[in-house]
């Protein structure tokens, strides 16, 4: 016959899956951050692409005169690493979520066979 946890050992697993819920929600939350940046980067990207005039860039608060090139390298580069970010964020919330899928039917297992 199986050993039944202590009530530590339940009591830790259960602030392990809150704590796990938590990281998914900031990790959800830099998700949506990052496409929305993605989006705002390819909508930039295009305005550059099809402009003739002059093109300016924000740069640490102040805005400067740059080349229609020196932009869309830059957006470039920036799209590139938000999809780099995105993926990896991805990957963490993909791992915690099966952390906290594992938790929580230990937990509910738990609690069945207390109930039993």
């Amino acid at each position: 016959m199986a050993q039944q946890p202590e009530e530590k050992d339940i009591e830790k697993m259960i602030r392990d899956y809150q704590m796990v819920q938590e990281q998914m929600r900031i990790f959800a939350i830099q998700l949506e951050q990052l496409k929305a940046q993605k989006v705002d980067l390819e909508r930039a990207h295009q305005e550059v692409s099809g402009s003739s005039g002059k093109v300016f860039m924000s740069v640490g608060g102040i805005i400067i005169e740059t080349t229609k090139e020196k932009a869309v390298t830059d957006l470039k580069d920036r799209s590139e690493l938000a999809d780099t970010r995105i993926k990896s964020i991805t990957k963490q919330f993909d791992e915690l979520k099966s952390r906290e899928k594992q938790l929580s039917e230990k937990i509910t297992e738990i609690y069945k066979a207390q109930g039993a």
